[in-house]
């Protein structure tokens, strides 16, 4: 067991110096916040404040905050099990931190998260966007 913990132990590097390393070599090292959010209280408590929750996300999409947000599937692929994932784009881990709080359904306990850095270094994006219809398609 000391091997899987050395091991472990090993990986583990500040997370500065790794994106440090990531820019060096050619990666694009864009840092955005994930944070999975999963259901603290009663159904009802998640509904009642779906409202104002959907306003915040709006208000944070509006302001650039919001890079993605959404729900998520159980490990099988096939149910809804309550639990959503929301990047945030922020200048720090601590705005990020703030962003979420102040998100109806933390602030009301009705939902808790937990938030992680996420670095950005491979990956391709596909977007169309209709000039005349402002129709987007992103693939």
């Amino acid at each position: 067991m000391s091997n899987n913990i050395d091991i472990l132990e090993l990986q583990m590097v500040s997370w500065t110096n790794y994106k440090s390393e990531a820019k060096a070599r050619g990666a694009l090292a864009l840092e955005l916040y994930a944070a999975v959010s999963t259901p603290a209280g009663e159904p009802e408590d998640v509904k009642a404040n779906l409202p104002a929750h959907l306003a915040y996300q709006a208000e944070l999409e509006r302001s650039g905050n919001l890079a993605f947000a959404g729900p998520m599937s159980d490990e099988s692929g096939d149910n809804m099990q309550g639990i959503g994932l929301i990047i945030y784009r922020a200048e720090s881990f601590e705005e990020a931190i703030s962003l979420a709080e102040g998100d109806p359904m933390h602030a009301s306990g009705a939902r808790s998260f937990v938030l992680r850095r996420w670095l950005i270094n491979e990956g391709s994006l596909t977007l169309s966007v209709g000039l005349s219809t402002g129709h987007a398609v992103m693939g």
